[in-house]
């Protein structure tokens, strides 16, 4: 008989302090409520340090009034002059009271927010290819000015 597998580990890569611009609202499509979220810009802290680029966005589906579908592209650029390709898909969800009050700018405790993604990271630096190896995963908060991710390697 063997032994149960031990859950993963995760560890602590980087902090990303994500500024976007107004959303740009597509309309209800069959695939939900679409709109588009600029990425202006952005500060990376931890192992994974640099900035984010502008010039990325969020492309979401809002499927309810308390479940969005997110996909983020962007590209950070490390201290070192590295370009790291992110793609960063995952869910928000909370009570329609909560997400009602993000939509209209206001803050909310993001305890009360379930943020969830999988970040995919794409580089062609030699110093970083543990990136395009390994699986990832982030946890996000919502401000009225910006977004928050921290995003985790999994072990």
């Amino acid at each position: 008989m063997t032994s149960p597998a031990l859950p993963p580990d995760l560890e602590h890569i980087a902090t990303l302090a994500v500024e976007v611009a107004a959303p740009q609202e597509i309309g209800h499509t069959p695939s939900g409520r679409r709109r588009v979220i600029p990425i202006t810009g952005g500060i990376v802290t931890g192992r994974l340090a640099g900035r984010i680029l502008p010039g990325g966005a969020d492309f979401q589906s809002i499927r309810s009034h308390t479940f969005t579908d997110i996909h983020a592209r962007y590209v950070i650029e490390t201290d070192q002059g590295e370009t790291v390709y992110v793609e960063n898909t995952g869910i928000r969800t909370g009570s329609a009271e909560d997400i009602a009050a993000l939509a209209h700018g206001r803050p909310v405790s993001p305890e009360r927010i379930y943020f969830r993604s999988y970040p995919r990271f794409e580089t062609a630096s030699p110093r970083l290819d543990w990136l395009n190896t390994h699986l990832f995963l982030g946890t996000g908060a919502r401000y009225p000015d910006r977004v928050e991710l921290n995003f985790f390697l999994v072990r």
